[in-house]
Formats: C-alpha cells, sequence, structure tokens
C-alpha cells in the first residue's frame, strides 16, 4: 500500500510537470494514474477538475472557446443548472481552496463563462453564434445536444456557403455583364449595317 502512496506520487509530479510544459491532456493522464494508484491523495481531485477545465477551454467553436463545455453543461441546460455548476466549480476552483498547478487559471475560466453564460443578452448572442438559426447540413446530437465538433463542422459550412454564395454572385454578375456589352454590340452592328 505504501508503494502506491510513493507511486501516486510521483505520477502527480509527473502530472505538473507535464501541465507547467502547456502538456494538459497528457498531464490529466498521470493525474488519473495517480489517482488510480491511491485515490485519498491530497489534492489530487483538484487537480484533475483543474485539468478538465482546460482541456475543455482548448475547444474553439467559431472561433470562440467553448463555454459551455468548460463549465460542463449543455447549451441546453436551464439558468438554474448553469448557476448550481459554476458554484460547483467555483468552490472546487478557487486558488485559496485549491493549490493545485494551474488553479488560479482554471477558475478566471469558469469566471469568464459564468460572465457570458449568465446574462441572457450575451448567451442568446453566444448560442446565435454557434448555431444561427438558419439552414444547416444535419447536425448528429448527443443527450447533451450538438457537440462542439459539431458546431465546428457547422462553422465551418457556414463559410464555405458564404464563400459559395459570393462566387455564386460574381460569376452571375460576369455574365450579366458579357450580355450586356453582346446587346450593346448588337447595338451597334445593327445600327452601322443598312437593311
Amino acid at each position: 500500500m505504501e508503494s502506491n502512496i510513493f507511486e501516486a506520487a510521483v505520477a502527480k509530479e509527473i502530472a505538473e510537470r507535464k501541465f507547467t510544459a502547456q502538456d494538459i491532456a497528457g498531464a490529466k493522464k498521470f493525474a488519473l494514474k495517480a489517482q488510480n494508484l491511491y485515490p485519498n491523495l491530497e489534492g489530487i481531485s483538484h487537480m484533475l477538475s483543474t485539468f478538465d477545465v482546460y482541456l475543455s477551454a482548448k475547444n474553439i467553436v467559431c472561433g470562440e472557446a467553448d463555454w459551455y463545455g468548460i463549465l460542463g453543461v449543455s447549451q441546453y441546460s436551464d439558468d438554474e443548472t448553469v448557476r448550481k455548476q459554476y458554484k460547483k466549480l467555483a468552490l472546487l476552483l478557487h486558488p485559496d481552496k485549491n493549490q493545485s498547478v494551474g488553479a488560479d487559471g482554471a477558475f478566471k475560466l469558469i469566471s469568464q463563462a459564468w460572465s457570458l453564460l449568465s446574462d441572457r443578452t450575451k448567451r442568446a448572442a453566444y448560442d446565435q453564434m454557434r448555431f444561427p438559426r438558419t439552414s444547416h447540413p444535419e447536425v448528429s446530437t448527443t443527450a447533451s445536444g450538438p457537440s462542439s465538433t459539431d458546431a465546428n463542422v457547422f462553422c465551418q459550412y457556414q463559410g464555405a456557403k458564404k464563400k459559395t454564395n459570393n462566387d455564386l454572385f460574381y460569376g452571375l454578375a460576369g455574365w450579366v455583364v458579357l450580355a450586356v456589352a453582346i446587346v450593346a454590340w448588337i447595338g451597334m452592328v445593327k445600327s452601322q449595317v443598312p437593311l
């Protein structure tokens, strides 16, 4: 049992080093290993929560952070659920309570997410940016609604659609200019040739 404590402490230390080197996925892997070796290791659950927030922050949707993912809620969660999840994470990640590496930054991230998602106007604008109410391709859903990957595919589709519409517009404009030039040329030719 004592060897598990030692191995867990070593795995936790490696997780801290990996986090410092910006390898958050690797840091979480070693933190999970430490937790599996010795679940009661001091601060390991706080560390895992911190890493989860940073991993969620890496998900970029339409050029913006996935604020729902950072708080660990669905886009379809009501205000009360979002508030409860924020309070839970705030207690867990507050730098006074959580001494693990990166806790301060994780707390700032959830505070930013709360700032956006608690304001109905900002949340509606963010939702509109993520999933505009226009026609779009089939978006697969999970139990918690569309995933951030689906949202990124949708944003890429919207960008491609706009590009295609612009190309079509400029293509048609070119044809219209050509048609006007032909009609003008025909008019000029008819005026010069006697019948």
